[in-house]
Parts: structure tokens; sequence; C-alpha cells
């Protein structure tokens, strides 16, 4: 069985050396859908009964893993120091500074591989991360997928 959660977030960012406009400081609402497999729980009376993981608790996790550290920051990668200069500047600027430039495509593996570690299968469910979306605008998205 596959479930997915969706969130969403705001975070500004660039691509230093891309030739289009993506190379400007700009910023996105992003979504992120969080696809995870699983058994359906059976244990009679348990709350998670006829679920592989309660909504709300993927929410949680994802919310404390991802959401509330690049939600309203500013995702920079490392090797961009004019810009990472300048950000250290701002004092009290929520800036999160990342090994890979932040396209769509390093944003959702960095998130995968974080979530992956996060989702523990406490159920005997064969839980397991599948997938995470991760939407730029509503119209391009990357997947970051379990091989």
């Amino acid at each position: 069985m596959l479930i997915t959660r969706r969130l969403e977030f705001d975070a500004g960012h660039r691509i230093p050396n891309h030739t289009s406009q993506c190379k400007h400081l700009h910023g996105h609402r992003y979504a992120i859908e969080i696809t995870l497999s699983g058994q359906v729980i059976a244990t009679p009376g348990a709350s998670e009964e006829g679920m592989v993981m309660d909504f709300s608790e993927v929410k949680t996790i994802a919310q404390n893993t991802i959401v509330d550290a690049w939600d309203h920051a500013f995702l920079v990668y490392s090797g961009d120091h004019a810009v990472k200069d300048f950000l250290g500047t701002l004092s009290g600027h929520k800036t999160v500074v990342l090994d890979a430039v932040p396209t769509a495509e390093n944003l959702a593996a960095i998130a995968f591989s974080r979530l992956d570690r996060a989702y523990q299968d406490t159920f005997g469910n064969q839980l397991r991360l599948q997938q995470v979306r991760l939407y730029e605008t509503p119209n391009n998205w990357a997947d970051a997928t379990r091989p």
C-alpha cells in the first residue's frame, strides 16, 4: 500500500551558474509530497489500525525534518560565496547552507536522504519511504525515489 502526504513551504534560492533568470535571487512556494509504502496495520484496537501510518505523524516527521528548517529560509549552495557571505551580514537571517546547488532535483534528493532516516517501521508493517516529490512551481517538480 502507498500513502502520500503533501506539505508546503516558502523559500528563496538561486542557481549561481544558470544562464537564465534562476541565477538571480528569487523565491518559490514549494510543495513536498512524501510517499511511504507498507502493509496496513491490522492490530485490533490499535490507534493506527487500518492505516500504513497516521497522516498526522507523516506530517509531524516531515515538518520536524525538512519543512521547519527550510520554510522562509534562503537555501544557498556552500560554493556560492558571494551570496553566502552577503546573507551572513544580515543579522538573524534564516539561511540554510547546502553542499549542493539548490535545484529541485538536489533538494528532492536531500529531503529523501533526511526523511529516509526519519521514518521508522515501528509497527512491523514494513514501512519505507518510497518517494519524495518536490514541486518548485505548480508545473515543475523533481522526484527522488528509492532505487
